[in-house]
């Protein structure tokens, strides 16, 4: 694994943007995002955020002793996995976000239903927007075979989120490591935390900020979205019938519009969320949405003339992927670095799916 943010060559809503271009003195206000503040960010986000962070030990070498192959092994399971199944890596990628947007980092979305548990899988937020779960088995049970009970599953999701970026032309981070696994998870605590597609952005930059992330944090880690696919089912409002109009999102381009259209008209039907290299990790879903061409409703509002500092960034995102890859790399260490209370219990899981 390389440094961080090493880059690789190659490579209903509360705002709207408006169609007409963003003026040049507009860019200019990014540059300060302490600027960007909302009433619900409250002192008690902070403490909530502050609680999670401190308790964090986590190091790149944490397995050096212990399991020193531990990224390869991953590495090695994700290549067959991608073999029959191409498009998979954005899916898994999405797997570590939905993880440490509950209650930190500790692979409690892995779980499945028992009495005890009330599985996250099953929550709205991820009941359909979820999969790969069979991939980690795989790699679980690997690292299983080489390191018995030493590597947890939460950090066998943070390292298949590096390797997936950095497959895809994106950029390479040094993982922090040293999780442990959660004995529960929390259905509820993910619907309400997690962030939607449809959430308006001051509740997205919200959500973050629970968390201790910023808005930085927000712009550089919805460039995730630069591969993958999401369902059409999440976005038919926005082609028909936008907050009850009866008319299409008026931020989303008539280009756009019409090939969401056609290819939305299939029940089940999936769409690309950046259509000209969905496969590839670049900085293309940013010139995307200064094209007013993003997929859901939260990725355009990031260009919303109501919030400069957020549209600042997509812009220099846009023009500098050298500077988007090292804030992804950054911000996805922040993320990472999220973890549970000390009061929750936890362990290292021998199988991802259930508790020892």
């Amino acid at each position: 694994m390389g440094s961080v943010g090493a880059a690789k060559s190659s490579s209903s809503a509360a705002f709207f943007v408006d169609n007409s271009r963003l003026e040049p003195d507009f860019i200019n206000k990014a540059t300060n995002m302490s600027q960007y503040r909302f009433p619900c960010f409250t002192v008690l986000a902070l403490l909530i955020a502050f609680s999670h962070v401190s308790n964090a030990q986590l190091s790149p070498g944490y397995y050096s002793a212990t399991c020193p192959n531990v990224a390869g092994i991953i590495r090695n399971v994700l290549v067959q996995a991608m073999k029959s199944a191409p498009r998979i890596g954005p899916a898994l990628l999405r797997l570590h976000f939905h993880d440490c947007f509950v209650r930190g980092c500790d692979g409690s979305l892995l779980l499945d239903n028992s009495p005890d548990i009330q599985s996250e899988k099953g929550s709205i937020s991820n009941d359909q927007s979820t999969r790969g779960f069979n991939v980690i088995d795989n790699m679980k049970a690997a690292v299983e075979r080489s390191c018995p009970g030493v590597v947890s599953c939460a950090d066998i999701l943070a390292i298949t989120a590096e390797a997936v970026v950095s497959m895809a032309g994106g950029p390479s981070w040094n993982v922090q490591l040293g999780r442990m696994d959660g004995r529960t998870g929390n259905a509820s605590r993910a619907d309400i935390r997690i962030p939607r597609g449809s959430d308006p952005l001051p509740v997205i930059i919200s959500k973050f900020a629970t968390f201790g992330l910023t808005a930085t944090d927000v712009v550089a880690l919805s460039g995730a979205h630069t591969f993958g696919k999401g369902r059409c089912l999440i976005i038919m409002d926005r082609l028909y019938n936008f907050q009850g109009t009866n008319r299409p999102d008026p931020t989303l381009s008539q280009m756009r519009l019409n090939t969401l259209r056609k290819t939305c008209s299939v029940s089940g039907a999936f769409a690309y969320f950046d259509p000209i290299t969905p496969y590839k990790f670049d900085n293309q879903y940013y010139t995307n949405l200064r094209n007013h061409k993003g997929l859901l409703s939260s990725d355009q509002r990031l260009f919303s003339r109501n919030v400069a500092s957020t549209a600042g960034l997509v812009i220099r995102f846009s023009n500098n992927q050298t500077a988007f890859f090292q804030n992804f790399a950054r911000s996805m260490i922040r993320m990472g670095n999220i973890l549970p209370l000390r009061e929750y219990p936890r362990e290292i899981r021998q199988n991802c799916r259930r508790v020892n």
